[in-house]
């Protein structure tokens, strides 16, 4: 089993063929990028503290630390080692990886910020501390993270999110289903599933959700909140309840698809998008359709 030992830059060809990425960090950077032709590559440019071993094992690449590599979450022991971290043992490294675009994708990190772009296969992403953003992404994708935000730009697979604080913030998507659960972090959803059935379900305590539909939409709705405020761009919806609980339903289209949000305190905004001006017209609207995060509603 080829492993190097990595304490300083450096690059990396892989002549053996990769099938699964596995990568695991505290502090810096991970850049993952599927490709359609070459070799794996890997390139470190920059790594303090204890070495970053990178092992290869049949077609599962991983790259991480010897101490965090045991069975289990990445996250939970680091959380558990956190208060015995010092100065001393301060680890960063900066990596940066281009693997085939249908290999699968896990990466956890603890105060470093991923991006992964391009990746036809299963994504995993964990982090805590770090963003992550996530680009073209067409596998499905499970995203976890207790302080940091995660961003999903053109994803058309499965996303399934969990979250203590971090927000979401789904852009362009047009997958078959959303699913997002917070406590605090707030919810931003722009999808055009273009053709499918709408099938979002957000549940937040706290966080707020705004949800942006195509103009035409299908779904069933069911949105409501304990103590937040409602707000809908479609005038088939209805709204109820002026003090206290709110709720927003109704049907949209056919009602093929599903919409169910709720949040105990926060407040949830149904957008919709411009209906499409004319042959070519995407409707995808501008920037001032969408508030900048939850916190705008």
């Amino acid at each position: 089993m080829p492993e190097w030992s990595v304490t300083e830059p450096m690059k990396l060809t892989l002549d053996d063929p990769v099938t699964a990425l596995r990568v695991r960090v505290v502090n810096g950077a991970v850049n993952v990028v599927g490709t359609d032709g070459g070799p794996a590559r890997l390139e470190v440019a920059e790594v303090r503290g204890p070495a970053l071993t990178v092992t290869q094992d049949g077609g599962t690449l991983t790259v991480g630390y010897p101490d965090l590599s045991r069975k289990g979450g990445l996250l939970d022991r680091l959380l558990a080692r956190l208060p015995q971290l010092s100065k001393a043992d301060a680890r960063s490294a900066v990596v940066s990886l281009a693997v085939p675009a249908g290999a699968s994708v896990e990466i956890e990190a603890v105060g470093a910020g991923a991006v992964v772009s391009g990746v036809r296969g299963r994504t995993k992403v964990s982090g805590v501390g770090g963003d992550m953003t996530l680009v073209g992404l067409s596998g499905p994708v499970r995203a976890q993270t207790v302080s940091g935000g995660v961003e999903a730009q053109s994803v058309t697979g499965d996303l399934r999110f969990q979250s203590v604080s971090g927000d979401l913030t789904v852009v362009e998507g047009s997958g078959a289903s959303v699913r997002a659960d917070s406590v605090s972090g707030d919810v931003l959803v722009d999808v055009d599933p273009e053709g499918e059935a709408t099938d979002i379900q957000v549940a937040t305590v706290t966080g707020e959700v705004a949800i942006r539909l195509p103009h035409r939409a299908d779904a069933r709705v069911e949105a409501s909140t304990t103590s937040g405020s409602v707000a809908s761009a479609f005038d088939g919806l209805r709204v109820d309840g002026a003090w206290g609980a709110k709720r927003i339903s109704g049907t949209l289209g056919a009602g093929t698809g599903t919409l169910k949000a709720t949040t105990m305190s926060g407040a949830i905004a149904l957008l919709r998008r411009p209906e499409p001006s004319g042959p070519g017209g995407s409707g995808a609207g501008t920037s001032d359709d969408l508030p900048s995060s939850g916190k705008a509603l």
